[in-house]
């Protein structure tokens, strides 16, 4: 199963082989005494290499800065294939295993575990918090999920880390702090300790709280003339107005989870001493702390000062809460005179708590130095997935998003930089910048098969918005540039030689390659017209890929399907899935006449129907707790995107509950990963890698065990990949 024999030519590692020992049924090695190398990886997510390659070929992104220094100072590769299915969740652990989704247990961003209960409301879990390298099913008290005593993969930095070495994993997925508990299962049952999934220096990926997002929409009347208080307030704060100031009680924020409550106002200011009644200023302030300027300690921010102009929002620490959250306001538009003005309220954001406490010293210190958790770009807004934003125009709503994104892309620099000067001797440091995969999900409008106006079937072809396609392309490439920025700045924190190479071997990876969808597909009512009922089968989609578990007897608690019927439900989805067509010719691929509209169907591997095993078999693609069936969309399709009130393609049969329709975004991955647009991405520079190399054909599970290869350290059993030839040595 495992094909490691690159590191049978190491005498580095034939050495350290030696100094064997072992972790929860893993055989790892010590290094043996030489100098450590040191490495940072950083993954980019979602970036592309036919994207990058234009930009770099048209000067979008420059050649002696972030990617394209390393890929004139060290190798790349032109195809980094990623796994099954190409989702974010299951490529970063397969980065940080080395080892398939299959084996790793994380099989999609969402799934089901096969543990959990089989109950109405069907808990499922997310692939970013689930168990790594699987759990015992029911090996704990009463037959209850209990953590595995030979795992089927492990995270890198386990290894690393018992090896004497030191790692920082600054919101890599996995890398938390989190111990994980099977959802539904009472009591709580755990299936993955903190242990392994704690480094030297753990900065988990934050959430997001209630109240969420919102907007407002005022005029003039909205505003009446500011109490002496509030005036008084902003000259002590050193806020001076030219015209009377105005204020406005905005709205009342209780952040979930605390008992805080602050009652929001804003004044508007005329901060131009021009002789003209000219606002363009707001301040967000709280009754309870009201007006408070600058400059602050981390995380405490003051009032939030936003110049409309600037186009720039302003953050607001929420005092007193619980999870130290923070929103941000921001003014998408501000009329002179107070005729209307747009506001954006950013949902409240944090880094959770509920780690182990060595993380949790970890996150204060993030807090405390770089701010409260950033506001990742929100696609409620330019969705229109909120009511608020009715009178906004798209214009508004993108500059919202551009934002965020510009902030957001900064603060994840600034925690990674944090995290490595805080362990500046860390021989590993894995970090993780979320764009431009956000911006792809939702700017990637490139095909005329796209509706430009989600709202409206019949913008595709002709009917596209140009000018419309012309600025989603440029927020493409703003994503692209704002996540190379990232990659420099790390770059610079590493510094150079006199040759222009980093002092430390610097990997830029990505879990996936993007590509456009122009069709939403309803996985369930696929299911409904079929008749199968919820009773029996349940769809657990990710992008375009579904896990379809069937309740079966003695796998799953509650379970009624028996192994005879399971057999014969297994094929009848199977079977749904291969006869899905397409055949409005608006959408077809050039040259056919119809769209099979899954162009990957796995099925869990059967025994016989007595064997006690029944329905846990596993396959290269099907792992513990995939579906038993697995289904994996054409291109140009995705579960996700479906619209409420759905919106009928141009020339299908109106239906109120269609199977096709428009969706509301345009990118997407999750899809074969043999295909050209969901290549990832590998570029690498440093001291121990040789340069001017373009690589063959590579894969995102040779990640790992190139890096223990670098440090001398040999991989577990459990990892499929094999070394990249990438080194001096």
């Amino acid at each position: 199963m495992k094909n490691n024999k690159a590191f049978g030519l190491s005498i580095r590692l034939a050495a350290a082989a030696a100094l064997g020992f072992a972790y929860e049924g893993i055989t790892f090695a010590r290094p043996v005494a030489i100098s450590t190398p040191k490495a940072v990886v950083i993954s980019l997510d979602g970036a592309t290499p036919r994207i990058i390659d234009n930009y770099l070929a048209t000067g979008v992104l420059p050649p002696n800065r972030g990617i394209g220094l390393l890929k004139n100072k060290g190798v790349y590769s032109r195809t980094n294939q990623t796994v099954t299915p190409s989702l974010t969740a299951v490529a970063h652990t397969a980065i940080a295993t080395g080892s398939t989704a299959a084996h790793n247990d994380i099989p999609a961003n969402t799934f089901s575990l096969v543990a959990s209960p089989w109950t109405p409301s069907f808990r499922t879990i997310s692939g970013f918090g689930a168990a790594i390298g699987g759990y015992c099913i029911d090996c704990g008290a009463g037959g209850a999920p209990a953590i595995s005593p030979s795992p089927t993969a492990v995270p890198l930095w386990v290894g690393l880390r018992a090896a004497g070495l030191k790692v920082v994993t600054a919101t890599w997925p996995g890398g938390d702090g989190a111990t994980i508990t099977a959802p539904g299962v009472t009591p709580a049952a755990t299936i993955q300790t903190a242990v392994n999934r704690t480094v030297d220096y753990t900065v988990p990926f934050g959430a997001s709280l209630f109240p969420f997002e919102t907007a407002f929409s005022l005029t003039s009347a909205s505003f009446s003339t500011a109490s002496s208080t509030v005036i008084n307030q902003l000259t002590a704060a050193g806020l001076v107005s030219y015209s009377p100031v105005k204020a406005y009680s905005l709205e009342t924020l209780t952040v979930s989870g605390s008992s805080v409550t602050k009652h929001i106002q804003v004044a508007a200011l005329d901060t131009t001493n021009d002789g003209f009644l000219n606002y363009d200023t707001l301040v967000f302030f709280s009754t309870e702390e009201g007006v408070v300027a600058g400059p602050l300690s981390a995380p405490h921010t003051g009032s939030a000062i936003v110049r409309a102009s600037d186009k720039i929002s302003s953050p607001f620490f929420i005092e007193g809460s619980a999870n130290k959250s923070a929103t941000a306001y921001y003014v998408s538009r501000l009329e002179p005179d107070l005729s209307l003005v747009h506001i954006a309220r950013y949902s409240p954001t944090y880094i959770p708590r509920a780690v182990a406490p060595g993380v949790l010293a970890n996150v204060d210190d993030i807090n405390n130095n770089v701010g409260a958790w950033g506001h990742q770009p929100d696609f409620y807004f330019p969705e229109r997935l909120i009511p608020q934003v009715a009178t906004f125009t798209d214009e508004e709503l993108e500059s919202i998003y551009a934002d965020q994104l510009n902030q957001w892309v900064k603060y994840q620099g600034d925690v990674a930089i944090r995290a490595m000067r805080q362990v500046p001797d860390a021989d590993l440091v894995m970090t993780y910048i979320e764009q431009p995969d956000g911006s792809c999900h939702q700017f990637l409008l490139t095909d005329p098969r796209q509706a430009s106006n989600p709202k409206d079937p019949n913008t595709i072809g002709a009917g596209q918005d140009l000018a419309k396609v012309a600025r989603y392309q440029g927020y493409v490439k703003n994503a692209y540039v704002a996540a190379n920025e990232a990659v420099q700045r790390i770059i610079d924190e590493v510094g150079v030689d006199a040759n222009g190479i980093p002092r430390k071997n610097i990997f830029v990876v990505s879990d996936h390659g993007f590509d456009i969808f122009h069709t939403a597909v309803n996985m369930n009512q696929i299911l409904a017209n079929a008749g199968i009922p919820g009773s029996q089968v349940r769809a657990v989609t990710s992008g375009p890929a579904v896990n379809l578990y069937i309740n079966l007897q003695g796998r799953t608690p509650g379970g009624t399907v028996t192994p005879a019927a399971y057999l014969v439900l297994q094929d009848k989805l199977r079977r749904l899935l291969h006869g899905l067509v397409d055949t409005n010719p608006n959408y077809l691929d050039a040259g056919s006449s119809y769209n099979r509209v899954f162009q990957k169907i796995y099925s869990r591997p059967v025994t016989s129907i007595v064997d006690p095993s029944f329905g846990r078999d596993v396959s290269p693609v099907i792992g513990q707790d995939s579906g038993d069936v697995v289904g994996i969309l054409l291109p140009g399709y995705n579960f996700d995107g479906v619209q409420s009130p759905v919106v009928v393609r141009k020339g299908d049969t109106a239906n109120a509950t269609p199977v096709f329709s428009v969706p509301n975004f345009y990118g997407a991955h999750g899809y074969d990963p043999s295909l050209p647009n969901m290549s990832a991405v590998l570029y690498a520079a440093g001291p121990d890698i040789k340069a001017g190399a373009v690589l063959p054909l590579v894969h995102n599970i040779d990640i790992a065990p190139t890096l223990d290869f670098l440090f001398g350290v040999v991989p577990p059993a459990t990892m499929d990949g094999v070394v990249i030839p990438l080194f001096n040595h």
